[in-house]
């Protein structure tokens, strides 16, 4: 080797230092300024929550260029979608996202329904408002413990997973799983709410608003947090808009952008709430929109169980194994727990879709993390990634 480096197998001049024969490394290791070291974070960091790598040069402890690498967890799910029919790949979307799936079933159902014209019975639209807003729970509850995990409080996760727990105990009952959900159907959803279902909702709204004083108390108002996230990692709707970043990051930075409010869809027409807004576009501001979402959200479940009308839960005459979808194109989006969850849909006219495209918000959230990260500390930008709440499975699909 001299001091220029070598050309490694993929015909790159790999620097001295950067011996993994990595195209990434090298690639990103040839533009490092002299004297500056290339760090990776990730694959296999718990700060990256996945198979996320993050290509770092840093200066000391301050990272001057960042680039994410992705592709580690890709199993071509759009290619999946059209080599199968509707029903067949509903449950690949509860694996897009592990930690909101049901706002990815109706995202998919959506599309095929509005491109068949199927009206879903008015039940069962109330129960997909419900469970979806319990998922959404669930989804912040779990970043809630994983971000201050990534800080160095170990014990919030500890308080979420207890009651994510109780959640999935509620979920479990309509949806028969605790992970993975594939609740929705083609024309409404597969199990109706008993009682039991309705009862244990009732009772963890009113306990987990008593538990969210606590967490105020705990780690909220806690001022080594406070200063770990105050004025850190600015966002502002500038910077959203040219990377498409929608979802709380879009709303911490001041935009109140909300698909449940501003394309309704469901029943959120019918329900009073208000996308959380007029928090700082810092970390601290995104970690504020996520616990005013959960306050959010529990409004709308007792809103739900209070107004669940009675009925069916399906159409009169649901699709078949050998149903054909209208020729034609559609797109449906939903507010996922980051953000726009969307599906374009195209459509021949035979059993599986031409072509599917989805849309993950955590992939346009993350494109920006190079911007926000330039100049910052390295413990900054670990808490900038967590501030972005990803996952990585759907940045990746």
């Amino acid at each position: 080797m001299s001091g220029l480096g070598f050309i490694n197998p993929f015909g790159v001049r790999e620097l001295p230092g950067t011996t993994t024969g990595d195209f990434y490394t090298a690639n990103f290791a040839q533009k490092a300024q002299p004297g500056r070291v290339i760090l990776n974070l990730g694959p296999q960091h718990p700060s990256t929550h996945g198979v996320l790598r993050i290509l770092a040069e840093m200066e000391g402890e301050y990272v001057w260029r960042a680039e994410p690498v992705l592709g580690y967890l890709h199993r071509m799910h759009e290619r999946m979608a059209e080599v199968k029919t509707p029903q067949q790949f509903l449950p690949n979307m509860g694996r897009v996202d592990y930690l909101h799936p049901l706002a990815w079933n109706w995202a998919y159902v959506g599309a095929v329904e509005k491109l068949a014209g199927l009206e879903p019975p008015e039940r069962a639209q109330w129960l997909r408002t419900l469970s979806c807003e319990l998922n959404r729970i669930s989804s912040h509850l779990l970043w809630w413990g994983a971000f201050v995990m990534d800080l160095g409080g170990v014990t919030p996760i500890l308080y979420a997973f207890e009651e994510r727990e109780k959640i999935n105990d509620i979920l479990q009952i309509i949806t028969g799983s605790r992970l993975t959900m594939s609740y929705f159907r083609l024309g409404g959803v597969c199990a109706d709410a008993d009682d039991r279902f309705l009862a244990l909702t009732r009772e963890f709204v009113p306990y987990l608003r008593e538990r969210l004083k606590m967490y105020r108390g705990l780690v909220t108002d806690n001022v080594i947090l406070r200063r770990r996230l105050e004025g850190v990692g600015p966002i502002d709707v500038d910077m959203c808009r040219r990377y498409g970043a929608t979802g709380p990051v879009l709303r911490a930075a001041g935009s109140p952008n909300d698909l449940r409010r501003d394309v309704p869809y469901g029943t959120y027409p019918q329900h009073d709430f208000w996308p959380a807004t007029g928090f700082p576009d810092d970390c601290f501001g995104r970690y504020l929109v996520r616990l005013a979402e959960i306050e959010s959200s529990l409004d709308i479940v007792e809103q739900a169980v209070r107004g669940l009308p009675p009925g069916p839960i399906m159409v009169d005459k649901p699709p078949k194994a050998n149903f054909k979808m209208p020729a034609g194109e559609t797109y449906f989006a939903v507010e996922g727990a980051r953000g726009q969850v969307g599906v374009h849909l195209v459509s021949d006219g035979g059993k599986n879709p031409y072509r599917v495209k989805l849309r993950a918000p955590g992939f346009s959230n993350l494109s920006l993390f190079a911007e926000a990260a330039q100049g910052t500390l390295l413990a900054d930008a670990v808490a900038i990634l967590g501030s972005l709440d990803l996952v990585i499975p759907e940045i990746d699909r």
